[in-house]
Parts: structure tokens; C-alpha cells; sequence
């Protein structure tokens, strides 16, 4: 076994210590900046550091002299700085694919949708330290529907700056900075009609200058090349139209953002009225794929002879009353409607369709077919309907302690509402947010977790969830009303307890559901809030 020696008894050691401590003053007054304190021995002093650092006493120390740390460095403040404003981007409100659970857990809505968008990894991470970034986590919050969680934010903010909420308006709603003042005043000239400014132009005035307008190719990288070649420029009307059409059809959205290009595509866009007409007749975003009779049962089923029959009886007795005829009730039920199959039923319900749609196209929506596909009520697909409702309940204090008031809880839950284009529909109320629901909210979901099956998958919410199916209402709905107020109504039935069925009956204004009427009111009501989730696919499917 090797024996340690003392330091006395090792003359090598203590040369090499002597001689360290003369290079170390030595050096010392001539450092200059901060980079001095980093510089390093030869090699060779290193290897024989460690080999005496090895072999001293473990009790024995050794003093030497040591520069203060340097200041901090400019890049690591501005890096700082520039993760502070990282934080301060908001994301649309549209929600992105779910995150892998092996890599990290989806994150919550006040992390940001666009909606559209609801991502992962949005400030999950780091936590509020001072006073504004828990006002700025509080106002997420509250934007998400967490008026609890945000409360107790916006209780820790105040208590560390009672100023904070003015910090917060600096940094995200600056004032403009004051004009200079001018020395002198020009003279007052009188206006007259030669000196009146022009106005702006309207939107349709901007629109209408751009007929001749020609799609411009873009401008070189270095200044004295060729310009890069723009195919689309030299295309035919007819062409160009044709692909506008296509690309309509596959996502309006992508079709209405082309106006953004150029003035060519702006003028196509906003005058092309053979492809609005295409869209608003067509099934894919149109009214060609909206159902105004029932078109399932409520558990998705199809329907049956017995449902055929009774809203066969129905139409005759509201076409009865509408007419005026003085027909009893037994006569109405005694008669024998006229039964259509599925495929007859069908074909007159799409003629009926088209029919009032042109009729409303003239009547209402003065021949605009882009005016009716943005105004007139309709069910979208590629995406969910949202409606957080938020209400205080009173809480009691505890019986040994002492408190000046009451608490009070604040409850937050959520409804969700999907429709699919086979006239099918689920309605989910839970407590959990929407970040950890849509992704799940499919028909797969639901039978999957029917009764409380696979409780370890991330969807077993939708345990909880309904099945119903939709339909808008018609003017045989709503007798005696305008021509304007005949349509905008959507009827939801879903299963209910026991023998019951929940009906209800949502408001369809701007695409956008709103005030929700049932036999049994809530007292707690919210608009439902259309957001797109990208996972559904554009069509919706």
C-alpha cells in the first residue's frame, strides 16, 4: 500500500510549488482584462499540478491568490432579452397534430391554437419568477377559460409589484412617441375644391383598376441578372381560372389567401363568380353538404322504415297547415302519406336544396355567390365547436380558523361539439381541456372507450361523450317567418338517460353558435366558438 508523506519531506514538491507562486505574481499585475484569468500553464506544469494535487495529505491546503470572477458578458444579456420576447408570441388559435407521449405531453390551451394554434412546448417548461411574467401567465390563463388558475396569478403579481399591471401596458401596448413640435406654423390655407385631398379608394374602386393588371415575375437575386422564369404569368384566363378552381375546391381558405400574391390573382379572386358559384353549390365547403332532414338515427344508424313514415306524415301535416285546410287531426293520421326510399328521398331533398338556394341567392344576398358563401349559415367541418363556461360557486371557510369572508371556487368546464358530413354528430361535456380533448374527439374514440374500456389510453375522455346526429332548419321549420329568418338553426340529438333524448337548438349567425335553448335551460350559457384542429384533415374527414 502507498503511504502518504508530508509536504516537508518532498523537496521536488516544494520547488514546483515555489516556482508556480513567482509565475503567478509574475503575471498577475501585467493582466488587462478579463481573458488574462482564463489563460492555462505549459502542458507539462499541468501533468506535474496534478501529479502533486495527487499525492498531498488530504488535510492539507494550499493558498494562492485568485482574480475576481469578470463581469457578465453582453451576449448572455442579450440572449436573455431575446428569450423574453420569444414568450411574447402569441400563436393562432388553430390546433397542431397531438405530440408524441414519448417525447413530451400535449400542452395546454393557454400555450398557445388559430384558433389557430394550440402547440406544445410554449414557455411548459419555464416558470414565471418576476412580477410581469406572472401577470403575462395570468393573462394566458384567462384567455384559455382558467379563471382560477389565472386569479392566483394575478394575486402573486400584485403582490410583488402593486404596479405591475402598468409594466404590462408599457411593454405590450407602448405609447407612440410624441411628434416634434414645429418651430413655426405654415399660414392657413383656405380648402377649397383644387386643394382638397383625394379620398381612398373603396375596396371595390381598388378592385375594379386591376383588370389589366399582369402577374409580375420576381425580381432577380443580384441586380444586372435575368429575371428567374414565372410560368404562371403566361398562362391563358381560362387556365389560370381552371386552377383557381381546383385549388378552391381543396381548401378555400389557401384559394382566398392567393389574393395576397398579386393584383392579377386579386382581381381573380374577388370577381371569379363561376368559382364561388362552384363552391357554394358544391358538397365539399358548400351548401351541397348541408342536411336540413335527419340523415341518421341518433346512435348512427341508419334510418328506418318507421322514421321514413313519420317524417313523411310530418311533411303532409305542415304542408296541411300551411295550406290553410280544414282537416282534422284523425283525418291527417289516418291518411296514408307517401312513403319515398332512401335514394328517391335523397334526390328530392338535394333538388329542394338547390332550389331554395337560388332563391335566397336573389333574394337575399343580392346575386353574390361570394356574398352568400360568407354570410349565409352553414356547418363546418374541419373542426370543433368550443364553448367554455365559467361560474362561481361559494365555498365555506373552515371551522377552526378565523376569516373575514367567505371563499369561493371558480369552475371552469367545457362543451365540445363535432359534426361530420354524414349528418352524425358527438357532444362531449368535460372538465378537461381542450388541448388534451380534440385530437380524440373522432367516432374511432368513441367506440373504443364505450364504457370506460382501455382507462389507460390518453382518450379515455371521450367516455364520457354522446352520440347524436344534426340537420338545419328549413322554412316548414319555422312557419310564418321572413325569408331572411327561415334559415339559421341547427337542431342536435343526442342520447340522453334512459328513454330521454337531449335536443338542442343553436343559432347559427356568421358561422358561429350561439345561444344554446333547451327544455331545460342551463343558467350558465356560452357561445359555442368554431376552432380548426389540423389533425381532422382539410376535408374534415
Amino acid at each position: 500500500m502507498e503511504r502518504w508523506s508530508s509536504p516537508d519531506s518532498n523537496p521536488e514538491l516544494e520547488s514546483f510549488r515555489e516556482q508556480w507562486k513567482a509565475e503567478v505574481r509574475a503575471k498577475v499585475p501585467a493582466a488587462s482584462g478579463p481573458s488574462s484569468s482564463s489563460q492555462k500553464p505549459p502542458p507539462q506544469q499541468q501533468k506535474q499540478k496534478q501529479h502533486a494535487s495527487s499525492s498531498r495529505p488530504a488535510h492539507s491546503t494550499i493558498e494562492h491568490p485568485r482574480k475576481p470572477p469578470p463581469p457578465p458578458s453582453k451576449v448572455t444579456a442579450i440572449q436573455e432579452e431575446a428569450d423574453d420576447d420569444d414568450d411574447d408570441v402569441t400563436e393562432p388559435e388553430a390546433f397542431q397534430e397531438p405530440v408524441p407521449q414519448a417525447v413530451a405531453p400535449l400542452s395546454t390551451l393557454d400555450q398557445g391554437e388559430e384558433s389557430g394554434s394550440i402547440v406544445a412546448g410554449k414557455g411548459k417548461g419555464k416558470e414565471p419568477v418576476t412580477a410581469l411574467e406572472h401577470y403575462e401567465r395570468a393573462v394566458e390563463r384567462e384567455v384559455a377559460g382558467n379563471l382560477g388558475d389565472s386569479l392566483e396569478l394575478y394575486r402573486k403579481a400584485f403582490r410583488m409589484d402593486d404596479r405591475v399591471d402598468q409594466l404590462y401596458r408599457m411593454k405590450h401596448f407602448p405609447r407612440p412617441p410624441p411628434k416634434p413640435a414645429q418651430a413655426t406654423s405654415p399660414p392657413a390655407v383656405p380648402t377649397t375644391a383644387a386643394t382638397k385631398p383625394e379620398q381612398p379608394q373603396s375596396m371595390k374602386e381598388l378592385i375594379a383598376s386591376f383588370p389589366h393588371m399582369a402577374i409580375e415575375p420576381a425580381q432577380p437575386e443580384i441586380k444586372g441578372m435575368p429575371e428567374p422564369p414565372c410560368p404562371i404569368a403566361s398562362l391563358p384566363d381560362e387556365i389560370l381560372v381552371h386552377i383557381l378552381r381546383d385549388v378552391a375546391l381543396l381548401d378555400v381558405g389557401d384559394f382566398v389567401r392567393l389574393a395576397q400574391v398579386c393584383k392579377r390573382l386579386a382581381y381573380l379572386v374577388a370577381t371569379e363568380d363561376q368559382i364561388w358559384r362552384r363552391v357554394c353549390l358544391g358538397p365539399e365547403w358548400g351548401f351541397g353538404g348541408m342536411h336540413y332532414h335527419w340523415q341518421r338515427g341518433i346512435t348512427w344508424e341508419p334510418l328506418s322504415t318507421e322514421d321514413l313514415v313519420r317524417e313523411a306524415a310530418e311533411k303532409a301535416k305542415a304542408e296541411a297547415e300551411a295550406q290553410g285546410e280544414a282537416a282534422a287531426e284523425d283525418d291527417i293520421d289516418n291518411s296514408t302519406p307517401l312513403v319515398l326510399t332512401l335514394e328517391e328521398r335523397a334526390q328530392q331533398h338535394a333538388k329542394q336544396s338547390d332550389a331554395n338556394t337560388m332563391i335566397f341567392f336573389h333574394s337575399l344576398y343580392g346575386s353574390s355567390w361570394q356574398r352568400m358563401f360568407r354570410l349565409r349559415p352553414r356547418i363546418r367541418f374541419n373542426g370543433c365547436y368550443i364553448c367554455t363556461v365559467n361560474y362561481i360557486r361559494a365555498g365555506q371557510a373552515a371551522a377552526n380558523q378565523l376569516t373575514w369572508g367567505s371563499p369561493v371556487h371558480i369552475v371552469t368546464y367545457y362543451r365540445y361539439l363535432r359534426f361530420f358530413r354524414d349528418g352524425t354528430a358527438i357532444s362531449l361535456l368535460t372538465t378537461t381541456e381542450p388541448a388534451d380533448v380534440v385530437h380524440h374527439l373522432t367516432r374511432e374514440a368513441v367506440a373504443l372507450h364505450a364504457g370506460g374500456a382501455a382507462p389507460h389510453l390518453p382518450g379515455i375522455v371521450m367516455q364520457s361523450a354522446l352520440k347524436g346526429r344534426w340537420r338545419l332548419e328549413t322554412v316548414g321549420d319555422n312557419a310564418g317567418a321572413t325569408v331572411s329568418e327561415a334559415e339559421g338553426n341547427v337542431v342536435v340529438e343526442t342520447e340522453g338517460v334512459s328513454k330521454y333524448v337531449y335536443r338542442l337548438s343553436l343559432a347559427l349567425r356568421y358561422n358561429r353558435l350561439t345561444d344554446d335553448w333547451a327544455e331545460f335551460v342551463m343558467r350558465d350559457n356560452k357561445p359555442f366558438i368554431f376552432s380548426r384542429v389540423r389533425g381532422y384533415g382539410v376535408m374534415g374527414e
